[in-house]
């Protein structure tokens, strides 16, 4: 999956029994921008920071900006395996410098509330089997990983009037704006995978933009993985492009460490910034979620397991 440890997608597809949304490490949307398919799996709750040194200069309107802006992401599964719930909060702090005038600027600059839905699984009916008679065929070239997994996300902008310190115009935005995404991630071997977002934002207001991200992580060992990353902004106001660039160590199964740097492509302004994040993983009330391959089980295992759940919940009762 993302920026975390890939091999673990590869031990998920490679049992006969697969854990739903679930997976034995954690799964981060750091170091990078971009929304993965796959959610964090039910009544699992996950947090994702990360604080970034920022600088700005704009050649044409003669500012510098420096300063920090600090992230964080809160995703909750809910429900369902497939269903996740995520808010984002970004903080930004600087000193705006302009004409010999430094002005201190301190506001939220993102707050968005949202979820997540995943439609498509390539993986839920588990692995395809091997030819056994066959090295060749294991081998070649397959087009089926080019099919993703499909999620959509909407949620909710949502606007404070000091927002607007960070901006290049006078115009105010609305006090709230819808946002929709489409997600797919593609699985290209044990160690890669790609993760494209296609972004409507901020839609109905004149800030309106049309925006992807394409993200293409690589494992490098049990433990380490590294990423680059294009993000493309196109709106009335704001246009542009953003390399990101960084790795991603997974501490234990429910913690990862990341850093990554990142510059965008024009100069009016020109940005640049490099952070450290942190992610951590609370599993202690999931309930593992078992969907077994069609033809693995006959009626008398599942008539089994039924009496097994119903003497379970019997138990507990008394």
């Amino acid at each position: 999956m993302k920026a975390t440890n890939i091999f673990l997608f590869a031990t998920l597809i490679a049992s006969t029994i697969c854990n739903a949304q679930f997976t034995d490490e954690v799964n981060s949307n750091r170091p990078g921008k971009s929304m993965m398919a796959f959610s964090v799996g039910k009544s699992v709750f996950q947090t994702e920071t990360g604080v970034n040194y920022i600088t700005e200069d704009h050649e044409n309107l003669k500012y510098k900006a420096k300063g920090y802006n600090a992230d964080f992401a809160m995703r909750w599964g809910l429900f369902k395996e497939e269903l996740e719930v995520i808010a984002e909060i970004q903080y930004q702090k600087d000193a705006y410098q302009q004409f010999g005038v430094t002005t201190d600027r301190s506001a939220l600059r993102q707050t968005v509330f949202g979820a997540k839905f995943l439609f498509y699984d390539p993986f839920k009916k588990g692995p395809e089997k091997p030819n056994l008679y066959s090295w060749k065929a294991n081998h070649r070239f397959k087009w089926k990983q080019f099919i993703p997994a499909f999620s959509a996300y909407a949620g909710v902008n949502f606007n404070f009037s000091e927002n607007n310190l960070f901006s290049n115009t006078t115009v105010i935005e609305p006090n709230f704006s819808p946002k929709v995404m489409a997600i797919a991630q593609n699985h290209f071997g044990s160690r890669t995978v790609l993760v494209t977002n296609l972004i409507y934002n901020k839609i109905g207001t004149e800030f309106a933009s049309i925006d992807y991200i394409l993200t293409l992580t690589r494992g490098i060992n049990q433990n380490w993985s590294a990423f680059i990353e294009n993000q493309g902004y196109n709106g009335k106001y704001y246009s542009d492009g953003i390399v990101r660039v960084g790795a991603a160590f997974l501490h234990e199964k429910n913690m990862q460490f990341d850093a990554s740097i990142g510059t965008n492509i024009k100069s009016t302004p020109g940005i640049f910034y490099g952070g450290i994040g942190f992610t951590w993983r609370f599993t202690k009330n999931y309930k593992e979620v078992k969907m077994d391959k069609p033809g693995t089980r006959s009626k008398m295992d599942k008539k089994m397991d039924k009496k097994a759940d119903k003497k379970k919940r019997k138990d507990e009762v008394e």
